[in-house]
């Protein structure tokens, strides 16, 4: 594979910090180019996150010393550096979506960790190992935005990443209906304990936005491409509460399901240990061996032992038995920073640089 020159837009937050730590060394992708909001524009990367590193490794020592770009005022200087960028900023979701379809316009493709495109219907929202399919619809969306090499992509909301993976392998018993409760970590909201002391010993039981994507956005990964639009299925239905914990990282998912023709837990099983998608195909760099991983031991997953399992990339699930309203219960586990946000948005890149649309 050739190697690409790529760009971290919102270089500065907690997202655009761990695509900075996994982007260091790889293999295919080279940053040449770092920008966030005009408070940071024309600081060292090191100056800018100053006091705001939350990382446990080092700032990269290749990115310590760039310049970090206005994202906006800079976008033409920005885009032209670039064969394409990650992008995870902080802005109003209408302001968002003006901005990213800028960058693309520029014919600079962003893959981005933002919500503000996962409903436009040309927009492919891709868990890569489920919906790999999705991004023949760039060809779509280029068409609308009057482009030969700018798109957009998207990868879904960080918690739907611990219980999908879970749930899509099991399309063949007709899953019917769903209940979720996710526990998430506090740096799904960007922080750290040291910023949010009020999270020690807490449990908020409400995240804005979170249930509704919860229940949403599942549909579309399960949905089909029709001519210009993605349709997103009517079922599974899903239902969902969602709680922050005083956790660092690391999302889990109590799930419920029931199933048009209830397979027995050993088919369920045999469907989690067997499933794999292109990444695993395609040998892609941040692809997991083995994307779900099933823990026989009652008291397992366990966020602290399980999060960073295959580089934080892997699913664990656990405890799946019978339930007495639902046909089974279980529950999963995913890295929300690394397979949930940054991490996911890189394996995208890479699909999607493996499917040619980078080139």
């Amino acid at each position: 594979m050739k190697k690409y020159n790529v760009g971290i837009i919102g270089a500065t937050g907690m997202v655009g910090q761990r695509f900075a730590t996994l982007l260091e060394n790889h293999p295919w992708f080279n940053v040449t180019v770092l920008a966030a909001s005009g408070r940071s524009a024309g600081k060292t990367y090191s100056e800018a996150v100053s006091g705001r590193w939350a990382m446990q490794k080092d700032i990269p020592a290749s990115m310590a010393s760039m310049i970090v770009y206005d994202a906006v005022a800079d976008m033409e200087k920005v885009a032209s550096m670039a064969d394409f960028v990650f992008c995870a900023v902080d802005m109003k979701k209408d302001e968002i979506k003006a901005f990213e379809e800028a960058y693309a316009k520029l014919e600079c493709p962003v893959v981005s960790n933002n919500s503000a495109h996962r409903h436009t219907p040309d927009v492919p929202m891709v868990i890569p190992e489920i919906n790999s399919d999705h991004t023949e619809i760039i060809h779509a969306q280029r068409k609308r935005l009057g482009t030969k090499r700018g798109f957009i992509a998207v990868k879904s909301n960080c918690s739907l990443q611990s219980y999908v993976p879970a749930l899509y392998p099991l399309s063949d018993y007709g899953v019917d209906k769903v209940l979720v409760c996710t526990y998430q970590a506090i740096s799904g909201a960007g922080k750290t304990f040291e910023r949010w002391p009020e999270m020690v010993d807490n449990v908020i039981p409400y995240i804005g936005g979170e249930e509704e994507k919860s229940e949403v956005e599942p549909l579309k990964i399960w949905g089909k491409v029709e001519g210009d639009k993605i349709v997103p299925a009517t079922s599974p239905a899903f239902t969902a509460q969602c709680l922050r914990v005083p956790v660092s990282d690391g999302h889990m998912a109590a799930v419920f399901v029931s199933f048009k023709n209830k397979p027995s837990k050993e088919e369920i099983l045999k469907k989690w240990a067997d499933f794999s998608g292109e990444p695993q195909k395609l040998e892609l760099p941040s692809a997991p061996k083995q994307f779900l991983h099933y823990f026989e031991e009652d008291n397992m997953p366990q966020t602290k032992l399980n999060r960073n399992l295959e580089n934080g990339m892997a699913v664990s699930t656990g405890r799946l038995r019978e339930d007495s309203q639902y046909d089974y219960k279980f529950v999963c586990l995913s890295h929300n920073t690394l397979r949930g946000a940054a991490g996911g948005a890189v394996l995208l890149a890479e699909l999607l640089c493996a499917q040619g649309y980078m080139d």
